[in-house]
């Protein structure tokens, strides 16, 4: 991605972190020399369970625009089952990024003119030792695999600072265990 700005929606569920998951890749991305992050929360009557989304634009250039994000150039989604709740990829951009955390493979998923990435987080963040359902580290690996705009070892570094009272081996293990387990698609 080469573009000026690049703006990232993430789809997850009340509960799993993907405001977290959405700061650790700002936190990340400044770190990397991007002089421009602005991360747009979504808060209101969310529940445990129920779909939230928010918000990151990251720029080399300061960014001014605090607006939400009509047309994203990738979408994250933390939990397979919104496809069926909510049009995540409603505004995303020809060719940009849906990545997905599924057990599916990429062929399973179309997208007309769309880059999949995917990858069975849920499984590999367990399998790094987490409780089930913690996939906001996990996702992050995934992103880097996909958008290579942060190095994984930046974004590992990142995890571990945003989780350094909460196991933080275990959830920079899960980063790292997908990030070497996503499967890129190919474009339909």
């Amino acid at each position: 991605m080469d573009q000026e700005r690049i703006e990232i929606r993430w789809h997850g569920r009340g509960g799993q972190g993907a405001i977290t998951a959405a700061k650790i890749v700002a936190h990340a991305a400044f770190v990397s020399g991007y002089k421009g992050v602005v991360m747009a929360p979504t808060f209101g009557t969310e529940r445990r369970g129920a779909p939230v989304f928010t918000s990151l634009k990251i720029s080399k250039n300061k960014i001014y625009d605090l607006s939400p994000i009509e047309t994203p150039d990738m979408v994250i989604v933390l939990d397979h089952t919104l496809l069926e709740e909510v049009n995540v990829t409603a505004g995303l951009k020809k060719g940009g990024w849906v990545i997905i955390n599924t057990h599916k493979p990429a062929r399973d998923y179309h997208f007309e003119g769309m880059r999949i990435a995917v990858s069975d987080v849920t499984t590999l963040a367990r399998e790094a030792g987490l409780p089930q359902g913690v996939v906001n580290s996990g996702i992050i690996g995934a992103f880097s695999k996909a958008s290579g705009l942060v190095d994984i070892d930046i974004l590992v570094k990142a995890v571990e600072e945003e989780f350094r009272d909460k196991k933080p081996e275990l959830n920079s293990a899960s980063a790292r265990r997908v990030y070497d387990r996503t499967e890129i698609g190919e474009v339909r």
